[in-house]
């Protein structure tokens, strides 16, 4: 009886000294984990708004008619000039491949002033002479398709296409001058172009259009005079837009 009451004190001396020194041990508390900071991925999708600058060249066929004979062809006019204007758009990014719509107005410097010409004629005593007119401005409504990566957006677009100006051909007949009026003509567009984030709301894109406003017909005392004359040009212009933020 006395072994056993000497081995129970013993034992309680043993657990009691152990939790003493564990009391002396340091904190094994574990602190919390500050949470991972994930930056947000870039996305195409939003509102923007843009302004452009380039240049501009067209490339018309110019052929004219007097009495239905054709007297004189005004042939290739290769002028070109600055354009520059503003845009407005919406893109959508679904996955790798983002989809939006485009509308732009811009002035251009596309008048005739390298193809003039000065007919002297005398059919009844009549005189015909003048100048080439030309774009001086143009706008687009375009869709735009194409793949991102990450910030880098590589894209085609097409679409309607107008412009206009005033046009300087005129002539004299029985001593009278007439002058072609000012006029609007529509068609299409087509280009592709590069577009890079440079941040989440800026960003800067290289552009290249072709487009075409079809013929025109400039009838004066049809079918004594008609003048007939394409519209076409191409852009490259680099633009800039603020990217709204999309929620």
């Amino acid at each position: 009886m006395k072994k056993v009451l000497l081995a129970g004190v013993a034992a309680a001396s043993l657990v009691a000294s152990g939790a003493a020194f564990a009391a002396d041990l340091p904190s094994r508390r574990v602190e919390p984990v500050a949470p991972v900071v994930v930056a947000p991925i870039f996305t195409w999708t939003g509102f923007y708004v843009g302004v452009n600058a380039g240049y501009a060249w067209n490339s018309n066929d110019d052929d004219s008619y007097w009495n239905g004979t054709q007297y004189y062809s005004g042939g290739n006019n290769d002028d070109g000039g600055f354009t520059g204007g503003g845009q407005i758009g919406y893109n959508y990014q679904f996955g790798q491949f983002v989809a939006g719509l485009e509308a732009d107005i811009n002035y251009a410097d596309l008048k005739g002033k390298n193809s003039n010409y000065a007919l002297a004629w005398n059919p009844n005593s009549g005189y015909f002479g003048g100048t080439n007119g030309g774009i001086e401005w143009f706008g687009t409504v375009r869709a735009r398709l194409g793949v991102a990566f990450d910030r880098a957006f590589i894209y085609g677009t097409g679409g309607f296409a107008y412009g206009g100006g005033g046009d300087g051909a005129g002539f004299v007949y029985n001593g009278i001058y007439y002058q072609n009026s000012t006029d609007t003509r529509t068609g299409w567009t087509l280009g592709a172009g590069f577009e890079y984030a440079i941040t989440n709301n800026i960003t800067a894109r290289l552009e290249g259009l072709y487009v075409n406003l079809g013929k025109q017909d400039r009838n004066l005392f049809q079918p004594l005079y008609d003048n007939r004359k394409d519209t076409e040009f191409g852009v490259v212009r680099a633009g800039l837009n603020y990217k709204f933020d999309s929620f």
